[in-house]
């Protein structure tokens, strides 16, 4: 049996980034939205997911956060845009 853990990307209307993984991205996400946990999103309004991977080990998906917070912003930028360019939040039907 597999599990899944995703690498994700919440913004704002300031496009301010938060990275986080998590092993329910739908979960997280409405927790985020609903500023349900204390800390960095809420304080920011972070509520739109833009981007996410989808890794099949924890190891693995907590390495790809660490190396993606290590990034530069710009090349954050870049990773989000070559899959969602115009910054849609892909969360956006889940909750309706």
């Amino acid at each position: 049996m597999f599990n899944n853990y995703y690498v994700y990307i919440m913004t704002n209307r300031s496009k301010t980034l938060y990275i986080g993984v998590t092993n329910d991205l739908q979960r997280r996400v409405y927790e985020h939205k609903n500023k349900l946990l204390e800390g960095f999103t809420k304080k920011y309004n972070l509520t739109k997911l833009v981007y996410y991977e989808i890794r099949n080990d924890i190891s693995d998906a907590i390495t790809r956060e660490k190396q993606l917070k290590g990034w530069l912003r710009s090349k954050k930028i870049v990773l989000i845009e070559s899959v969602n360019k115009n910054w849609i939040d892909l969360s956006e039907e889940w909750f309706k």
